[in-house]
């Protein structure tokens, strides 16, 4: 197993087509710091070039995936009107940016904890694997922070608006078992090792599959979530093309 440091709190490495991506605070709970972020990006960014990489794991080290962003960051910081200026906000949007439009199909290996932060983090990924005991939460309203990772957008998406509103309004932590039911997360797992497990079954799984057929299906999935007229979205599926398929005959042979 092929393995480097991006910085002493980024981790990655990559076995048969599957990079891990670890945040490597565990004595604070991998919360994040404006170099983790940018790491982050940086990561993201070379291993959808690297030819090697098939499928992301992002995951945490120690006992929770993300406790959210750094607080001792911000001491000294004075907020406006909610912001916490560009100390975290640009990285944080460079990272997610990042993380969303990867051609690379990405999951996210939640456990222990994921707030805030964390959670918008999650969300900006494809699949979303847990425990039932996780504790999630989105705690903006809590400290007087505006959210301006991503989270009005991508948690309506998730569980809907109304959903949305009660757990941002009310700041309450929720479990992995309820982030299933609620459509948030794929799957919970008993445990840490049954989740461990189910992500290397999951990503081998995909990184079997055809690179180039799953980076056109990232790219027809945002067609869908612009909430065009059925016809015409169809219509698009159809239209747009994908050159970067080569292996369709190769594949289909396996089968003759």
């Amino acid at each position: 197993m092929a393995e480097f440091q991006i910085t002493d709190m980024i981790l990655t490495s990559i076995e048969n087509g599957i990079r891990t991506v670890t945040l490597n605070r565990p004595e604070a709970l991998n919360a994040f710091r404006p170099e983790m972020l940018h790491a982050l990006r940086d990561v993201f960014r070379a291993a959808e070039i690297d030819g090697e990489t098939k499928v992301i794991v992002l995951e945490g080290a120690g006992r929770a995936f993300s406790a959210g962003v750094d607080l001792k960051v911000l001491q000294g910081v004075t907020p406006v009107a909610g912001k916490i200026s560009g100390v975290f906000d640009e990285p944080a949007y460079e990272a997610a940016t990042a993380i969303r439009q990867c051609r690379l199909p990405v999951i996210a290996k939640v456990h222990g904890a994921c707030f805030t932060g964390a959670l918008e983090i999650a969300l900006h990924c494809d699949i979303i694997y847990t425990t039932v005991d996780t504790k999630f939460g989105d705690t903006h309203a809590k400290f007087g922070i505006r959210p301006t990772w991503g989270m009005t957008q991508t948690l309506p998406r998730a569980v809907g608006m109304r959903r949305a509103r009660e757990l941002s309004f009310t700041a309450r932590t929720f479990l992995g078992k309820d982030a299933v039911s609620w459509g948030l997360a794929n799957e919970a797992c008993e445990s840490k090792e049954e989740l461990d497990a189910l992500v290397q079954k999951r990503a081998s799984e995909i990184a079997a599959n055809s690179s180039a057929v799953i980076a056109a299906y990232k790219d027809l999935h945002q067609v869908a979530l612009e909430n065009r007229p059925l016809e015409e979205a169809i219509a698009e599926e159809q239209a747009r093309e994908y050159p970067d398929i080569t292996d369709t005959e190769e594949r289909l042979a396996g089968f003759r």
